[in-house]
């Protein structure tokens, strides 16, 4: 499948060159972009084989095989675009004919294996590591960006409140997943963001359990977490439900995450460490004695990945920006017995757009007040 949605040529004519202006700043002749999705970024082509040679100054050239080639001459009429089955060894060579002396490669990507391939070239240019460039200029989202991610939670949501009537009492939570999944596609959803998530009684103590044959049962905690892709941007949410009365301690870690989360959420600044997001939430949780029953990170970004750059936990660094989507993803798991995680997707602001200066902008509006079904 190859297609691009929802941008024009210009807009990623203006990325590459924000790109070329940050290689020519490591004083690199070129990169070769490999990662789909920042191919996808700097090209607007979807494809499931394609390389992107971009120079530090001039027009790039877009390397994909035969089944693409209609679509990419459509689709990117800015780029030179070559067919080629072995992409990486026909954009090198053309690097090595057009004279570029350094090319920045992207190693988080790159196999060593097909490292070692260039390299047995024997005609390759000086072959240094890019770093995650691309990724760093695809955490700001435009315009166009933020309103796919939102129709993507929106569609979420939908979907959402469609299939909860479906949770009932000896249901499984496979048959669940099947529910909503199908609710997202039929509620317009070009993919699923992921494979969904649904932990009932116990299982809800494993933060990414996958869905089994457990039926549900009175008295659970149901966690769900989902999310449905638009235009290739993905959504990310979490709701934790109840199947009947809760007890008090599921009462009790049901309120303890959703203060949490709140705290979070209000944290989430631009200017603000990712380090202190993550410690106004899990503060929280850690003071009331469940400080061992949080062990993963509060949040990440999302855009054409549903985990990519910033990553908000303890012990990382960076600040965030304006115009960031993020999660904020604060869970109590508690072995044997189950747990609560309530995630929302949320775009960082610098400014007055959402509301207050400041305020994030939530894209997931479903409800987090526990529903007991």
């Amino acid at each position: 499948m190859s297609r691009t949605v929802g941008f024009m040529p210009e807009i990623h004519s203006a990325r590459r060159e924000r790109a070329q202006q940050k290689i020519a700043a490591l004083d690199a002749d070129g990169a070769l972009i490999t990662s789909l999705p920042n191919v996808r970024y700097l090209t607007g082509l979807v494809s499931s084989n394609a390389a992107l040679l971009l120079p530090a100054d001039g027009p790039g050239v877009l390397a994909t095989d035969s089944r693409y080639e209609e679509a990419a001459r459509h689709d990117c009429p800015d780029l030179e675009v070559v067919s080629e089955r072995f992409l990486e060894p026909s954009l090198i060579g053309l690097a090595v004919t057009r004279g570029l002396r350094a090319v920045a490669f992207e190693a988080q990507e790159m196999t060593v294996e097909r490292y070692q391939e260039l390299l047995a070239l024997g005609r390759a240019p000086a072959l240094v590591p890019l770093g995650r460039l691309v990724e760093e200029l695809r955490m700001v989202k435009d315009d166009a960006e933020i309103g796919l991610l939102a129709r993507a939670c929106a569609i979420t949501g939908e979907a959402l409140s469609a299939a909860l009537p479906g949770i009932a009492a000896g249901r499984t939570e496979r048959e669940f997943a099947i529910l909503l999944e199908r609710a997202m596609i039929d509620s317009g959803a070009d993919a699923l963001a992921f494979d969904s998530i649904v932990a009932s009684g116990p299982n809800g103590a494993v933060p990414h359990h996958l869905p089994g044959d457990r039926p549900f049962a009175s008295g659970d905690l149901i966690t769900i977490d989902c999310g449905a892709a638009c235009g290739g941007y993905h959504a990310d949410m979490t709701r934790t439900v109840a199947l009947g009365e809760p007890a008090a301690w599921q009462r009790d870690i049901y309120d303890l995450v959703a203060a949490a989360q709140r705290a979070g959420v209000n944290a989430a600044r631009a200017g603000a460490e990712v380090s202190e997001v993550d410690a106004a939430a899990r503060g929280l949780i850690a003071a009331a004695g469940h400080g061992d029953h949080f062990r993963h990170g509060l949040g990440h970004g999302v855009g054409l990945e549903v985990h990519e750059a910033p990553t908000i936990g303890y012990g990382r660094t960076g600040k965030l920006q304006d115009r960031v989507p993020v999660t904020v993803e604060p869970g109590i798991y508690l072995p044997g017995r189950g747990g609560v995680r309530i995630e929302d997707t949320l775009v960082v602001r610098a400014n007055a757009e959402a509301g207050a200066a400041g305020t994030p902008q939530m894209l997931t509006t479903t409800t987090r007040e526990l529903l007991v079904l």
